[in-house]
């Protein structure tokens, strides 16, 4: 009782009850129609240059409104996780997504977003000791399971030219991307949501500038328009909107609960490559996707 009236005098805790939902849905909804996106963007850019368009893109945006950007509280020794924080997410989480989506679907690849959650999980077993269920474990290797069925179950097309492959770069993502969450919510507490995604957004463009000049590309004539309006589309929108939303949540909940929004990312991913995209699966692989929602499902459980 004394807990509800509590909750119900403090303006800061209803307004973190209100906005954290809020921003875990904004930011599902632009990462479930990021798979999409990217598939767009590779008709036209090779990998390592659509990713490099979408950070420059965002850091633009960043470098003009960095003077509202609150500054952080530095201490001693925090380059050291930044650097890394970094290394996880942008630089290795989109260099594997961008070489994934051009060889597997884009359905596929946001349907294996619903290993986040249980990857994270065994982040914080590993580094935070958080300790991790036999029904956890089990989940998360049903799970597997099931990724290894859905890339087995897909034969080679013009649109997902190897599948099996691709699937196996977007869970080295999906780990980069749990290690990031892990890491994150220690530094939330001292460092404005902003000026992280803002940090990684310079980071990828540094990081990604290199792979401009090894060409690959089309040429600036002939890219379709479909490309250029999913490079835009993801460096405006995903990079800073998705992450920012996503790291703000994260300041006003615990990182488990923030992860399983995750789960949701998935069936946005299937309907945007289906009604955007003209995607489809064969029963085999939906049948795999049943057997991943059930092992997330089982490690949640867990």
């Amino acid at each position: 009782m004394e807990e509800n009236v509590s909750a119900a005098g403090n303006p800061a805790r209803r307004y973190a009850e209100f906005v954290a939902p809020l921003c875990l849905a904004g930011a599902v909804f632009l990462w479930g129609t990021s798979f999409m996106a990217t598939k767009s963007a590779l008709a036209g850019f090779a990998p390592m240059t659509a990713m490099w368009l979408r950070m420059a893109l965002a850091s633009l945006v960043v470098l003009c409104v960095r003077k509202r950007i609150p500054a952080p509280r530095y201490k001693q020794g925090d380059w050291k996780v930044l650097g890394f924080l970094c290394l996880m997410q942008p630089c290795l989480y989109f260099l594997f997504e961008g070489y994934a989506v051009s060889l597997t679907t884009s359905s596929q690849a946001g349907m294996l977003s619903a290993l986040v959650p249980l990857l994270v999980a065994v982040g914080a077993w590993v580094v935070l000791k958080e300790p991790m269920s036999i029904m956890g474990i089990v989940g998360l290797v049903t799970s597997i399971g099931g990724v290894v069925w859905l890339s087995l179950g897909g034969a080679p097309d013009e649109s997902a030219p190897n599948p099996a492959l691709g699937n196996l770069l977007e869970v080295a993502a999906l780990t980069c991307a749990a290690i990031y969450m892990v890491v994150m919510k220690r530094l939330s507490v001292r460092y404005s949501t902003w000026w992280l995604t803002g940090m990684q957004c310079v980071a990828g463009a540094i990081f990604f500038l290199p792979g401009v000049f090894l060409g690959g590309s089309m040429p600036l004539a002939d890219i379709p328009v479909a490309a250029w309006l999913g490079v835009g589309y993801l460096g405006l929108f995903v990079t800073l909107g998705a992450f920012g939303l996503y790291n703000m949540a994260m300041t006003f909940m615990p990182a488990g609960k923030a992860a399983m929004a995750i789960n949701l990312v998935s069936p946005v991913a299937l309907i945007a490559g289906w009604l955007l995209l003209g995607e489809s699966m064969t029963p085999m692989q939906l049948i795999a996707c049943s057997v991943i929602g059930f092992g997330v499902w089982l490690g949640r459980r867990g």
